[in-house]
Parts: C-alpha cells; sequence; structure tokens
C-alpha cells in the first residue's frame, strides 16, 4: 500500500484503496441525482463517479444518456433542453426497487454540475464527459475552477477531442486515459512493454472485462502502477469481486452499491493493518 504523501494527485491520495459511488450509487437511488450523491455520501464513499453533458445553453449537467427516456418522465435530447428546463424534468421517474417507484413526483430534477460541486465540497469526484465536443470540456473546466475544486477532480472522457481539448485549456486538471491511451496501456501489458516519458494523464477508470476482452488483470494492475499511474475498476458491485481485486493492487472501486463497497473495502483494509 502507498503512503498518503506519495506522488499521486491529491484526488487520488489514500492509504487505502477508495471507493467511488457510481453515479452516486445507482442500485439505491436514482442515477447522477442529489439524493444518490446524498445517500453514496453518507454511506461513506469517499466521492463519486458522474456524467456530465451540455444543455442547450451550454451549462454542464449531471446526466449519462444522450436522451431524456431512460431515466426521466421526458423524451428526446438532452441537448435540447436549458439547464433550468432539465432540473425540471423527474429525473426519479424511472427508478424502481421491489417492484415500487419511490422517488417520483418528489421534484428531483437533472443537476447542474456546479451544484454537485459546491454541495459536497470534501468529496473526491470523477467526471466522465459524454461526448467529444470542445464546448463541453472548456465549460467543465471553466466549472472546476470556479469552485476551486482542482485538487478533488479527475476529469475523463471515452472521446479522444474533449479530453486533448480540458488537458490544451485547463492543464491543471489531472485527467484519466482515453479509451485509445487505455487501450495502449493494455496492450503493453500483454508484452510487458515499458513506455517512456510523461503522459498526459495520471489515472484508469476501466472495467474489468470490455465485452469478451479481459481489461484488467494482475498483469494489467502492475503495467498502470509501472508507469507510475492509479486504477480505479467500473462497475464492480459483488463483495468477492471487490476484495479479488483489491488482492490484485487495484487503487479503488466505482460501485453502484458503495453499502457493500464500503463495508467490504474497510474490512479488507483492516485486516492488512
Amino acid at each position: 500500500m502507498r503512503p498518503a504523501n506519495d506522488s499521486r494527485p491529491p484526488v487520488f491520495q489514500s492509504p487505502r484503496p477508495l471507493v467511488f459511488a457510481h453515479r452516486g450509487g445507482a442500485r439505491l437511488a436514482p442515477e447522477n441525482t442529489i439524493p444518490a450523491f446524498d445517500n453514496g455520501f453518507a454511506l461513506g464513499a469517499d466521492g463519486f463517479e458522474l456524467d456530465v453533458q451540455l444543455s442547450s445553453d451550454g451549462i454542464p449537467v449531471v446526466i449519462h444518456d444522450h436522451t431524456l427516456e431512460r431515466t426521466t418522465d421526458h423524451t428526446g435530447p438532452v441537448h435540447a433542453l436549458t439547464a433550468d428546463d432539465l432540473a425540471r424534468v423527474d429525473a426519479g421517474h424511472r427508478f424502481e426497487h421491489d417492484g415500487v417507484f419511490t422517488y417520483r413526483g418528489r421534484g428531483i430534477g437533472i443537476p447542474r454540475l456546479d451544484a454537485v460541486l459546491a454541495r459536497y465540497p470534501d468529496a473526491r469526484i470523477i467526471i466522465e464527459m459524454k461526448g467529444g465536443q470542445p464546448e463541453l470540456a472548456s465549460a467543465v473546466a471553466r466549472e472546476v475552477r470556479r469552485a476551486s475544486a482542482v485538487d478533488r477532480v479527475c476529469v475523463g472522457s471515452f472521446y479522444q477531442r474533449s479530453i486533448a481539448t480540458l488537458r490544451a485549456e485547463a492543464p491543471e486538471i489531472v485527467t484519466s486515459a482515453s479509451q485509445p491511451e487505455a487501450r495502449w496501456t493494455l496492450h503493453r501489458s500483454w508484452v510487458r512493454w515499458p513506455w517512456i516519458g510523461p503522459r498526459p494523464y495520471v489515472a484508469f477508470q476501466v472495467p474489468e472485462f470490455a465485452g469478451r476482452m479481459r481489461v484488467v488483470s494482475p498483469a494489467f494492475v502492475r503495467q498502470v502502477h509501472r508507469e507510475g499511474q492509479v486504477l480505479q475498476v467500473w462497475v464492480v458491485n459483488d463483495e468477492a469481486d471487490i476484495i479479488r481485486l483489491l488482492e490484485w493492487g487495484v487503487d479503488g472501486v466505482i460501485s453502484d452499491r458503495p453499502d457493500i463497497a464500503v463495508s467490504t473495502a474497510a474490512a479488507w483494509y483492516k485486516k492488512r493493518q
């Protein structure tokens, strides 16, 4: 286990593996909403992983899908509505537990990124940009700076264009590897091919499998650490999987079930003290 005063950026410095609540804890409350983030934080998660897109008036809002129908009572593209309009949709409409729609009609809208950053000043936050638009990257950088959240945020994206824009415009904000950058690291792990020179990212947020292909393995973990980066695995909800990944040396898990992940990671770490 690395010491707390190591060379990692503040968002990832910890003597123990970190637990991030995926979309706030998507199995326990409506994903990417304030109730989900409140619940995840109350359960002891170190922070959140959340998704952002742009509203029609250029404001970063917290939602995963490009359209509204899967998680809300509305339909159509997210970018067709203003941030104020999106705050008035019912973002708890589709969440169901044991056949009951507990969160319907409770005034839960799609939050703005700035509101989430302000509400949780002590939370570490992984921001996933759900698009390749340079405008999205610029807007995210603006909100992170305004919130004085640089030290507790990591920004990622599958899209190389948006992550490259953010790195160019806000080099003080740490980023995770894009999909092509992660793929090259995976290839290097197969042959133990060292990378020489600086890299523009500090972390990987990856699934254990991508389709049939295994991404996370002990060899991949070693490669990431050999190159000086950190690794969080998504989405990990089962106790046995969490323990196995921690034994492999991952730096954290991103979970829909922070109730399970927090207690499991804490017990695992305690046994090693």
